[in-house]
Formats: C-alpha cells, structure tokens, sequence
C-alpha cells in the first residue's frame, strides 16, 4: 500500500507551482483529479510542443493524474463540485487572485462545509498585504525576491534557468499538505495551508539576505562562480572543456595546492592564505590554477582532483544529464505514457523503503469526464447534454 492510498485531492490548477505540489502527492499515491477548461485545458499544455507534440512543463507536472474537464462558472457545475468536494481529502488552487472566491470556493466556506478537508491556496503574494491582488509569474518573483540582483555576472542580471519560485512554493504546498494530513490524522479536523511564491523564495534567499543585510552590502554578481568562497567555479582545461571545482575549507586547499596543482608553497601564499584573502585576490588566484589547468586535459584533471578528493564536476548539457552515468546506474529512469506515446521520466528523488512510486500516464484533456461524472452520480443523459453545451 502507498502512503497516500486513499487519498483523494481535488485541484483547480494551472502552470507550475499547484501542479508540481498534486504531482508528488500522486507520486506517493494520492488520487489527483485535475479540473481543467473544457477545450483548452490547463495553459502549461500549450507552452510548446517540443515532446512529440506535447509540452514539456505539462507532461514534467501532470503524470498519475486524471483529467476533468468542467467549465467551473457554468451554472450546474456548483452540483459537480459539491459532489467532487464531498468525497475530497485535499484542495488545491492555485487561480489568479480572488477567482475562487468569485466561484463560492474560498478557504472560509469551503472549511466550514467540509471540516475534514485540507485546503491549499497557492499564490503569488499571499491573501493579504499590498501585493495581494498582483498576478505573479516566475520571473516577476525572482525579481521582487532580490533574487535577480544576484543571480548572473557584474555586467548581466539573469533570471535562473528553472522556474525556481513556482518550484519552490510547489514544494512548501506538497510538505504543508503532507502536515495537515498528519494532523487531521490526530485532530480529526482539516485546516488552511497557505504558500506565496515570494515567502517561499524568501526562505529560498536566506544566505545572501542575511548576508546582505548583516555585512552591510550583498553578494556580488559572480556567474558561475561563488560570491564568497574561492576557489569555486568554472576553470578551463588544455582541451577547451571546462571543469568545475569547489573548495570548502583550508584543509582542502592545501590538498588542492599539493595533490592537484602540484605547487604546496601556494597553500601559504600570502594572498592565498584564507578563503578571505582568496576572494580578495581572485584574479591572481584564477590565472595561477589557470597556467596549470591549460597544460592539461579534462581528464587529466578530474583524476587528479578525483586523488586528492577534491569536488568536482563536468559541464554537461541537459542532453548528457539524460545519459549520465549514475542516473542509470542507479535506475533512475521510468517509462510513462502520455498521449503521444512513451517517455522516459525520472522518479521522485524521495526514495522511500518499500515503498514503489506511481508512474501512470500524463491524461489528455477530459480523459476522465465522463467516467468521473458517473461516478459521482450524473446520468448519461446529463452527461452528453453538458458536452453539447460545452461544460464539460
């Protein structure tokens, strides 16, 4: 049995943050049913076509999930949902701002018809405060989050390549909802979980606030390297590819300096001497492993970073991570279905003893409908006659 056998989870999503959080809770085995737009569905299906015709974020954010397509502002889908949400132990949203409360559907009434349920609101800035009502995409938050004003190089701001705040609220709402789950298991009684894209990449910033505001100015823009610690980065072989490297403590750079760079009096080098002194004269420490580095291959390099123990990595492309040795050592990939046929998909990084993951299909829109609907009690009649008018 999975952990959340059993467990039903109602979600009124979109794009990234709600459906990352329903993902993993069917992962563990929760059922996830989706309410989408009838004929359109949730807009991460038409962010590209770029995995034999479906989106890439759709098919990453919606496996083991079934689809509902129901137009939530028709007249005879407050029925529908009353139905649904009887039978739910979990409810999700993440619409744009006041949308649910315009449905009948906000936290307040939905707690007091429904004491054991666990809702889950989901939004940019929170339900209150001076930013309530802004609609809040990736980018945005990463910007008001001062995430941007360190991410990139002295010339360049540059947003992460990952949708980083949506990711990060999915992740406070999946662990939010496993808690309220836990407690209502010892209450009896659902609550509220509430989770902003900004609070969670708040969390997210604590090292450069903390330093920022403490040391009196923030972490310096430093590309691929840290703003911090040096040496740590990116430094080029003879061969032009490129490893990476970081160093921790003062015990790795003088193994760094004996076993690596094979030159042990750079360990007390005036200039060198702490990692304060290393990142106060960067340049020069750069150009010394720089002169050694481009004497070597890649190879080379990482065997003798490798004997010294010192951390290490390649630059691979998101291609090379698809074939990366220990992913597949370690069986990490799984083939699910989508509409447009298999996929590889990696498994919840959470292994859990005993415990096999859910790898079912990602649903085409409306794949459930009908069978949903009948489940809850509609007729075929009623059924046929909400297609034609387009409510389902």
């Amino acid at each position: 049995m999975r952990p959340l056998e059993g467990v039903t989870v109602l979600s009124l999503e979109q794009a990234v943050a709600a459906p990352f959080a329903t993902r993993q809770l069917a992962d563990l085995g929760a059922r996830v049913i989706k309410i989408e737009r009838p004929g359109v569905g949730d807009f991460a299906r038409g962010y590209d076509a770029t995995v034999r015709g479906e989106s890439s974020h759709f098919v990453w954010l919606n496996r083991s999930k079934e689809s509902l397509t129901l137009d939530v502002k028709h007249p005879a889908a407050a029925e529908v949902l009353r139905r649904l949400l009887d039978h739910a132990d979990v409810f999700v949203q993440n619409l744009a701002p006041g949308a649910t409360g315009r449905l009948g559907l906000s936290a307040q009434s939905l707690r007091a018809a429904h004491a054991r349920l666990v809702v889950c609101e989901i939004s940019g800035y929170g339900s209150t405060g001076p930013y309530r009502d802004r609609k809040a995409y990736d980018l945005l938050v990463q910007a008001e989050a001062g995430l941007l004003s360190i991410t990139g190089t002295p010339d360049e701001l540059v947003k992460v390549g990952i949708s980083v705040a949506d990711i990060a609220a999915g992740m406070y709402a999946y662990s939010g909802i496993l808690t309220a789950l836990l407690m209502r298991h010892r209450t009896g009684e659902g609550t509220l979980v509430e989770v902003s894209m900004l609070e969670a990449l708040s969390e997210w910033m604590g090292y450069p606030l903390y330093y920022g505001v403490y040391g009196g100015t923030p972490p310096q823009r430093s590309g691929a390297r840290h703003a911090v610690i040096a040496p740590y980065g990116p430094f080029a072989g003879g061969d032009g590819e490129v490893v990476y490297l970081g160093i921790q403590n003062e015990r790795e750079w003088q193994a760094f300096c004996d076993g690596v760079l094979h030159q042990p009096d750079l360990a007390t080098d005036p200039r060198f001497v702490s990692n304060s002194e290393r990142v106060q004269h960067r340049e020069a420490l750069d150009a010394e492993i720089e002169a050694v580095f481009g004497g070597m291959t890649t190879t080379e390099i990482l065997e003798r970073l490798e004997s010294a123990r010192i951390a290490n990595a390649r630059l691979r492309t998101v291609q090379q991570l698809s074939d990366h040795p220990q992913l597949a050592a370690r069986e990490r990939w799984r083939n699910i279905d989508t509409p447009a046929g298999s996929i590889r998909a990696t498994l919840p990084p959470a292994s859990i003893d005993g415990v096999v993951p859910v790898m079912d299909p990602v649903p085409a829109l409306g794949a459930h409908t009908d069978a949903i609907l009948n489940e809850l009690g509609f007729d075929s009649t009623t059924i046929d006659q909400w297609h034609d008018e387009g409510m389902v």
